[in-house]
């Protein structure tokens, strides 16, 4: 095409214009509002499997809810796991993280940790869950921050256990923590996401 070249290198298109022949330029403006209105490369969580994500990927997928921070009781008869709304010992209620997160495992043995190898076989993840989602080939909700781009979104949203746990579970006895057996954090919320 005379008056117009295009050459691609990676993801940059360069191009070179010939002012003196118009319908170049017209090549030219279509040819950028294409590429203008292509769209963007798929994020990670899209195009790996949570074996081939980086450490820093890996764990990018939390999303900082602390539903999985929360203790979890198990029937001994029926295997049914209940949630309560009583938060691990290492729980830090203002932050909803892991207040030793490297040393979770050797402080409280029964903490699972997560990889992409037992994540598909743990029915109690939250159905919010990041990790769980990908592993079943679906996409990050809206209010997760690698889409919302903020962490507040996940406060928003009603996700988060920020200002819902009722304490550590230090602080009460097997009975004690069977009275706080919840439901919520195994429910989607009912929060749609902000209009833009």
């Amino acid at each position: 095409m005379t008056g117009l070249s295009g050459s691609c290198k990676a993801d940059a298109v360069v191009l070179a214009l010939i002012p003196s022949r118009s319908w170049a330029n017209d090549a030219a403006e279509t040819l950028l509002h294409r590429i203008a209105t292509m769209p963007s490369a798929q994020p990670f969580w899209k195009t790996k499997t949570l074996t081939e994500m980086t450490s820093a990927e890996w764990e990018s997928l939390c999303d900082g809810c602390g539903r999985c921070c929360l203790v979890k009781l198990e029937d001994e008869d029926t295997g049914h796991i209940h949630t309560t709304d009583i938060a691990c010992r290492l729980f830090d209620e203002a932050t909803c993280r892991c207040s030793d997160y490297a040393n979770r495992s050797q402080r409280v043995p029964d903490c699972v940790r997560l990889t992409p190898e037992v994540v598909p076989s743990l029915g109690w993840l939250p159905v919010t869950c990041g990790y769980r989602l990908v592993a079943r080939g679906q996409d990050l909700p809206w209010w997760h921050p690698l889409v919302s781009g903020q962490q507040q979104t996940v406060v928003e949203a009603g996700i988060s256990v920020l200002g819902r746990t009722q304490g550590l579970e230090d602080d009460y006895t097997v009975e004690g923590t069977i009275a706080h057996i919840v439901t919520w954090p195994n429910r989607w919320p009912r929060k749609k996401p902000p209009k833009k």
